[in-house]
C-alpha cells in the first residue's frame, strides 16, 4: 500500500512541475481556410479564418471562430461566413507542440448572387476538429487544422470539410 501512495505522489509531482511551465493565456490565430462546401457535387472554397481562445486552465480553454470564403463558378458568387465558439481541449500547450481538439457551435451565413440577383441563408452550424500548434518561438506558431463543418437548416444538412493553415500569436502566461 505504501508503494502505491508513493508512486502516485510521485507522479502528481511530476505533473506539477511539467505544468509549472509557462504555457499561454489566450491565443489569437490567423490565417487561409480552403472550403469544400458539400459531397461530391460541392463547391470549393478559398478564404480566410480568424481564431481566438482564452484558456480557463493548462487543458481547456473557449475559442471563438470567424471564417469568410468564396467562390465564382460558372458566373455564380458564392459566399459563406462562419461564426463560431465552445470548448478547446489543448495537450501540451507549454511545449512545442500542442495538439487540440475542439467543438464549435454557432451559424454561418451563405450568399449567392448571379446577374444582379441575390439570395441569403443563415443556417446553425457545428464544426468538429482539431490540429497541432508547432511552436516557432515563445509567442509564434504554426497551426494546421482540420474540422467538420454541418450547416443545417429546415430539416436539411449541408456538410463541409475545411483546412486551415494559419500563424499563432499567444499571450500571456500561466
Amino acid at each position: 500500500m505504501k508503494i502505491i501512495l508513493r508512486s502516485l505522489a510521485a507522479i502528481l509531482l511530476m505533473a506539477g512541475c511539467a505544468f509549472a511551465q509557462g504555457a499561454p493565456k489566450a491565443d489569437v490565430s490567423i490565417g487561409y481556410s480552403f472550403l469544400r462546401l458539400g459531397g461530391s457535387g460541392g463547391v470549393n472554397q478559398q478564404g480566410g479564418a480568424i481564431s481566438m481562445a482564452g484558456y480557463l486552465n493548462h487543458w481547456i480553454g473557449i475559442a471563438g471562430d470567424f471564417g469568410a470564403y468564396h467562390a465564382s463558378p460558372f458566373g455564380l458568387s458564392l459566399n459563406t461566413y462562419t461564426f463560431l465558439a465552445g470548448p478547446r481541449f489543448t495537450a501540451n500547450r507549454a511545449g512545442s507542440v500542442s495538439p487540440f481538439v475542439q467543438v464549435l457551435f454557432g451559424g454561418a451565413h451563405l450568399t449567392a448572387s448571379l446577374s444582379g440577383l441575390s439570395s441569403g441563408a443563415t443556417p446553425f452550424a457545428i464544426s468538429a476538429g482539431g490540429g497541432v500548434d508547432l511552436r516557432l518561438t515563445k509567442h509564434v506558431a504554426l497551426r494546421p487544422q482540420i474540422d467538420y463543418l454541418a450547416l443545417r437548416s429546415g430539416g436539411e444538412t449541408l456538410n463541409a470539410l475545411r483546412g486551415s493553415f494559419g500563424v499563432v500569436f499567444r499571450f500571456g502566461e500561466r
